[in-house]
């Protein structure tokens, strides 16, 4: 297609979005699912307009993938406005980490048993499958505030940790398909990075984010500098959390994350905030909403690109036989039974486990994690079939996790106001 073409193509599909937007509201339907869609009708099964083939660009869609999921992380940090040392982020981390520890042990068991994969590329299974998506599960995103529902707090801190805590289990199952010997000493090496990369990650993207938001605040309070401009703020911070921590191998996934948290936290200090009229007082609060406005606009946009990708892949993903078990099993039963394990002794109602355990959505994530693991080499049978395996994971749980968000989120919130 010529750049007219191209450009007449996005144009139309963005325009259609906006117009189409308040019409999805009312629909149990999700924008994701409209992408999916879109995605296969513009790949090679119809239209044969996009044709992302994941074994030629794995490269490019790894990047990709990887820029809409730090532009995503940092969107739903800012939607979380609890300090990490609050005890409400004990659910979070407990499925960001038991829960997705036993995902990955329990699809490692089935990859071996189930599928018949050597370890290695079991456990990579499980660690691309493990974490779940905050983004595509609009319906129960965790509202702005010092006070979020515990449900969409728990589901959107879950999805934004466990992006980043995934990494060491794609490493490890990498490590496994290597040539070279994985032994108690790897083991020893490969605990202690796991420990760095996620503590790593979020202490420096907390620092960075705390520091930069106040250096600002400063700045447009006492000296009338450093006003406007906060699109590049937002992006120059994911930007500077993301590269500081990976030159410090630690987890730019989490950095970035942690760094929204920490934006979303900053205000005026209360000392110097008395001794200046009130709207000098507002700096805080309008640089965040500005921020957090511009890059809620980015996240639709990566969602939007990423998941037309996905539909279009879909072309390069020929079902298998397994699909029509593995993906029931994954949805309907392993990630209750991790829910189960990670929630155990929690004082939750019925209605919340429940609502936890099924809402376990697979997205961006899972598809970075996949090219990723592509672009370094995977033997082809294998390359094969967790292209497939994943890539109708995937899009299964964008089409059940959409259709059913709403009219349970609803129910959830009738019992929740009568309770």
């Amino acid at each position: 297609m010529s750049i007219a073409q191209w450009s007449l193509l996005v144009g139309t599909l963005l325009v259609a979005m906006v117009l189409t937007g308040s019409l999805l509201e009312r629909l149990p339907l999700s924008g994701a699912m409209v992408y999916l869609l879109l995605g296969w009708l513009l790949g090679p099964d119809v239209g044969n307009v996009l044709r992302p083939d994941p074994r030629q660009h794995a490269v490019l869609l790894e990047h990709l993938a990887e820029v809409a999921l730090l532009i995503s992380l940092f969107s739903v940090g800012m939607q979380l406005g609890v300090p990490l040392r609050d005890r409400r982020w004990r659910l979070p981390v407990r499925l960001a980490l038991v829960a997705m520890a036993a995902m990955v042990a329990l699809l490692a068991v089935v990859g071996v048993w189930g599928l018949a994969l050597p370890l290695g590329a079991a456990v990579l299974l499980g660690a691309i499958l493990a974490p779940t998506d905050p983004v595509l599960a609009s319906a129960v995103r965790s509202e702005p505030g010092p006070v979020p529902d515990r449900l969409g707090f728990s589901l959107a801190g879950e999805g934004g940790l466990n992006d980043g805590t995934a990494f060491p289990f794609v490493l490890l199952g990498l490590a496994l398909l290597g040539a070279q010997p994985f032994g108690f000493a790897d083991l020893q090496r490969w605990i202690v990075e796991l420990v760095w990369v996620t503590g790593g990650g979020i202490a420096i993207g907390a620092l960075l984010g705390a520091a930069t938001g106040r250096l600002v605040v400063h700045l447009r309070s006492r000296h009338g500098e450093a006003v406007g401009l906060d699109e590049f703020l937002s992006l120059g911070l994911v930007g500077m959390a993301y590269g500081l921590a990976q030159v410090s191998l630690a987890s730019g996934f989490l950095a970035v994350f942690a760094a929204g948290m920490a934006l979303q936290r900053v205000r005026e200090a209360p000392e110097r905030a008395l001794e200046r009229p009130a709207h000098d007082r507002q700096h805080a609060s309008e640089m965040r909403d500005s921020v957090q406005a511009f890059n809620t606009q980015l996240e639709n946009l990566a969602e939007m690109a990423l998941v037309l990708l996905v539909g279009a892949m879909l072309a390069y993903a020929p079902p298998v036989f397994a699909l029509w078990w593995f993906v029931p099993l994954v949805l309907l039963v392993l990630r209750p039974l991790s829910v189960v394990v990670a929630l155990a002794g929690e004082p939750l109602s019925p209605p919340q486990r429940g609502m936890i355990a099924w809402f376990g959505i697979r997205g961006i994530g899972s598809v970075f994690y996949l090219m990723f693991a592509l672009a370094r080499g995977l033997p082809m049978p294998i390359a094969e079939l967790l292209l497939s395996l994943t890539l109708w994971t995937v899009a299964a749980s964008i089409v059940v996790h959409g259709i059913t968000s709403q009219p349970l989120m609803q129910r959830y919130r009738r019992v929740a106001r009568v309770a």
